[in-house]
């Protein structure tokens, strides 16, 4: 397989310390195109845009994700700003959105973070990577009112929300949670998103799909998740890669040919 697009890796998580260099060195020969680096706070932005640097096939995204709204400067949106603009090599806002998974958190403060994202990203011109876990209504209500050009990624939601954050004009991700047992709701959403709407990642290194469940999960699984997407999709596992690379591309407005 080729043209592997893993449109949401965390490769700067401490669980690659041991062995960074080396995975990333292997990934290009393994089939990965291409790999846009999600950040989760101040850290994550700054160690994603040094690694996008360090190698051809990387890309970064700089923002703050929900459970960290409460851990970053009163000028973050000017270092977040300033990263977009410095580094041609990032090239999103995200991941942001709001999570209320977890007791303590603050759905306001949330809301200000993640609404503050967004305005940055309409102000860059740049696409924002969405994330959202038990808030589905909040965060709907949200893209509604902005509309950003963006993508919502690890998607488990219904195809009905699929089917409206289509009509919004955003992409959405699909991770290894579609190889895993008892998943007919993200399955039938996968079923509902048109294939120029589609994108696949691995959310690395959590998620490994099956039959690599319990292990790290680097962007070579993606194949696995590739597999299980063209057999419900109806297409060939290098075509339906061929157009979520094409996919990821255009989404993140990286100037390179398919073929």
């Amino acid at each position: 397989m080729f043209n592997i697009f893993d449109t949401h890796a965390h490769y700067a998580d401490m669980a690659f310390d041991e062995d960074r260099e080396k995975v990333l060195a292997e990934l290009p020969e393994k089939g990965v195109r291409c790999v846009m680096l999600a950040s989760a706070g101040m850290d994550d932005t700054a160690a994603n845009a040094k690694l996008a640097s360090e190698y051809d096939y990387l890309y970064a995204a700089s923002g703050v994700h929900p459970e960290n709204v409460d851990n970053i400067p009163d000028n973050y949106i000017d270092i977040l700003r300033q990263t977009v603009l410095g580094n041609e090599k990032v090239k999103a806002i995200g991941e942001i959105g709001l999570d209320y998974h977890y007791e303590g958190y603050s759905k306001e403060r949330q809301e200000e973070v993640f609404t503050q994202q967004l305005e940055l990203a309409s102000e860059l011109d740049v696409p924002v990577i969405v994330h959202t876990r038990d808030a589905w209504e909040d965060t709907m209500k949200i893209l509604r009112h902005y509309k950003p050009r963006g993508v919502v990624h690890c998607f488990s939601g219904s195809a009905e929300t699929a089917s409206e954050i289509i009509k919004l004009g955003m992409y959405i991700g699909f991770t290894g949670l579609i190889t895993f047992n008892n998943v007919k709701r993200a399955i039938r959403a996968l079923e509902a998103v048109p294939m120029d709407r589609l994108l696949l990642e691995t959310d690395c290194p959590y998620m490994a799909p099956v039959p690599m469940r319990g292990k790290r999960c680097d962007s070579s699984m993606i194949r696995y998740t590739a597999e299980k997407a063209a057999e419900i999709k109806k297409v060939p596992v290098q075509d339906l890669l061929d157009i979520t690379c094409r996919n990821a591309y255009e989404f993140y407005c990286i100037d390179q040919e398919v073929r």
